[in-house]
Parts: structure tokens; C-alpha cells; sequence
């Protein structure tokens, strides 16, 4: 168990910031305030200005840490799928049934964030929106691909993969592993993100939650492929 706590360890890819805001109060400030704004104002109207004047600090000690607010996004949503890995391993490590383990997967990544009190700048709950709202932002630019190339969106490939080797254990003979596996990861943010904003294009509501619909999906899915 102590390694595989040690493989989950919430760590962020170094070239995402310029000092690690987890090394002084300052930072760890910057992480929450960065937060509750960007949920609270959306992406595009946060700046490090107004950062600043909430945290009562110079912009310029802001940019010490991150070198843009692109920067600072993509470092929020990696600490929430690092988070989001951390609870997955953890909860389906015993778990030596591949159907279950698969199931207790999909509630991990697509059910309601509580708030974890281990982390107590980060309030998970309000990083969850913010990824449901604004992660399609860290990656519908030019650079994407060179940003890949950098390790940037390294754990949320993990995770991919993670659910993959999960679809492979419950049905081998399914061809479309990797596509199923992030299918579960942008729907379950966006039949969120439909049930918030656009309730007539999904069916998920207050009776039905996109835990629910997917975890159809995807035993349908594979059930049909085993019985053909």
C-alpha cells in the first residue's frame, strides 16, 4: 500500500510553474484565491491583477510563480486529475473483481466532488466546476501539441489509460478500448456541464446523474461486444 500511495502522490509537471506554489503560504494563497475567482468570474475575466488585489500582493509576485494565466489553468487541472488518480488507485486497489472495479472506476471519475480536508487551500469542490467549465480551454489551443510534447496533460493520459487496462480486463476482445475509456472521462464533465446549463440535451437531472447514464453506457456497450 505505501507504494502505491507513493505512486499517486498529487505532484504537478515542474515546467508548469516558475516557484512550486505549494513551497510558501504565498503560493499555497495564490492556489485558493486563483480558484474560488476563476469559478466564481470565469477564466477570461480573471486576471493576475485582480489576484493580486484580492490576495493584497503585488502582480509582479504573482508572475513569480506562474508565468501566465494559461499556465496557472493548466496547473489547477492537473492537480485535479492528480487528485482524481490519487481516489481512483486508492479505492479500487483491493478490488480484484474486473467488473467492479471498472464500476467503482466510472462513480470515482463522474459522481459529485466532496471536499477533501486533507488539502486545506484547495477546495475540491469549486476546482471540479472549474473543470467541468473551463478544461477544454487548457487544450483547444495552438499549442497543444507542443504542450503534449512537454508532459503537460501527462496525468490525464494516465487516467485514460488507467480505464483502458480496466475495459481490457472486463471485455479482451473489445476494439475500442482507448476511445471508450476517455469517452468516460469528457462525458462525465460534460453531461455535468449539460445538466447545469443545457437540461433539454441531456437526460441527466436531479433523479438521474451522469454516473448513472454512463455506467450504462458503458456495461451495454460491452456486454453487446462479449455477446457477439
Amino acid at each position: 500500500m505505501d507504494r502505491l500511495l507513493q505512486g499517486v502522490q498529487i505532484r504537478i509537471n515542474n515546467k508548469l510553474f516558475l516557484k512550486d506554489p505549494e513551497s510558501s503560504e504565498l503560493g499555497k494563497k495564490i492556489i485558493e484565491l486563483s480558484i474560488q475567482m476563476i469559478n466564481e468570474i470565469g477564466s477570461e475575466s480573471f486576471t493576475f491583477k485582480k489576484l493580486g488585489q484580492n490576495i493584497g500582493s503585488n502582480e509582479s509576485s504573482i508572475y513569480r510563480y506562474f508565468e501566465n494565466k494559461h499556465k496557472l489553468l493548466l496547473y489547477l487541472t492537473s492537480w485535479y486529475w492528480s487528485w482524481l488518480e490519487y481516489q481512483l488507485v486508492f479505492a479500487t486497489n483491493s478490488i480484484k473483481n474486473p467488473k467492479e472495479k471498472l464500476l467503482k472506476s466510472i462513480l470515482i471519475i463522474t459522481r459529485e466532488i466532496k471536499e477533501d480536508s486533507a488539502f486545506s487551500h484547495i477546495n475540491e469542490v469549486l476546482l471540479n466546476k472549474i473543470v467541468i467549465n473551463e478544461y477544454s480551454k487548457s487544450y483547444l489551443t495552438k499549442e497543444v501539441d507542443e504542450e503534449n510534447k512537454e508532459g503537460y496533460f501527462v496525468v490525464y493520459k494516465r487516467l485514460v489509460s488507467r480505464l483502458r487496462d480496466m475495459i481490457k480486463e472486463v471485455n479482451p476482445g473489445y476494439v475500442y478500448p482507448s476511445s471508450l475509456a476517455s469517452t468516460i472521462l469528457e462525458s462525465g464533465l460534460h453531461q455535468h456541464f449539460l445538466k447545469d446549463h443545457f437540461s433539454s440535451l441531456t437526460d441527466c437531472n436531479d433523479n438521474v446523474t451522469p454516473t448513472q447514464y454512463l455506467t450504462h453506457l458503458v456495461f451495454n456497450t460491452l456486454n453487446q461486444n462479449l455477446n457477439e
